[in-house]
């Protein structure tokens, strides 16, 4: 593992409690970091904080990101906890299933675009004020290639992720003198639990588009974030890392 360093950095990292997000936090943590896990799920935070501890220091906030008082709550906790804050990885999301436009759910399409899309929104809203405060900031999001490409039968999906490479394209340009950089990662397929949600043949088509004949591997997700989230990292913002076994064709 390449050194990357992070030693007294502060970062949040959501969807801590498993996946993608904790092999994030792990990689921050053994790059000198202190790691806030943010999770919906209290008692897979609970396990996460207690196996990571030996690592650094972790602190976990339990947020609901669809709820933007219980986001602006965790994130004044956690610089309380800290001290400052340095580095926001937005990277908790939801699938919401499968299904052909015309046939979703519209419960599940606004589901998806609280969680993947004014989540993060909200986390920015509150977070970025503690990060001009501190003259300091890193700003990495989990997109996806399904934002760039659309993915059929993942429409919600695809235009959640969409909205998030906007939006970091946007407030990149608006913090580009601020000292804080702001960019966004777009994975192809990551071997995870996220797994789970989505259909077979879902999950075979995608297979079917990455060249190098495989899913992506969650530490490879990490050592590209934690590279974003450090000062060597200082001349990128507002762009757009794709992370795709070749998938990607712009």
């Amino acid at each position: 593992m390449n050194q990357i360093d992070l030693n007294d950095r502060a970062a949040i990292v959501t969807g801590g409690a498993r996946g993608i997000g904790r092999a994030i936090a792990e990689r921050l943590l053994a790059s000198g970091a202190k790691v806030s896990l943010w999770d919906v799920d209290a008692a897979a935070l609970a396990t996460a904080a207690r196996e990571l501890a030996p690592a650094g220091t972790v602190h976990t906030a339990t947020v609901n990101l669809a709820d933007c008082a219980s986001v602006k709550a965790a994130a004044d906790a956690t610089a309380a906890a800290f001290g400052k804050l340095d580095i926001l990885v937005n990277n908790a999301g939801i699938t919401g299933g499968n299904a052909k436009t015309w046939e979703l759910n519209p419960d599940d399409w606004r589901r998806v675009m609280e969680v993947n899309l004014n989540g993060p929104f909200y986390c920015c809203h509150a977070v970025v004020p503690h990060l001009l405060k501190n003259g300091y900031g890193r700003i990495v999001s989990i997109a996806s290639i399904a934002g760039k490409d659309g993915t059929p039968n993942a429409a919600h999906y695809s235009a959640s992720k969409a909205g998030g490479i906007a939006r970091t394209k946007s407030l990149g340009k608006e913090l580009a003198t601020a000292n804080i950089t702001v960019n966004a990662v777009t994975p192809a397929v990551i071997a995870t639990d996220i797994l789970a949600q989505m259909q077979q043949s879902h999950i075979d088509y995608m297979l079917s588009k990455i060249p190098m004949g495989r899913f992506g591997k969650k530490e490879e997700a990490a050592a590209l974030v934690a590279w974003l989230c450090s000062e060597d990292c200082s001349f990128t913002t507002a762009a757009v890392f794709d992370l795709s076994g070749g998938r990607a064709t712009y």
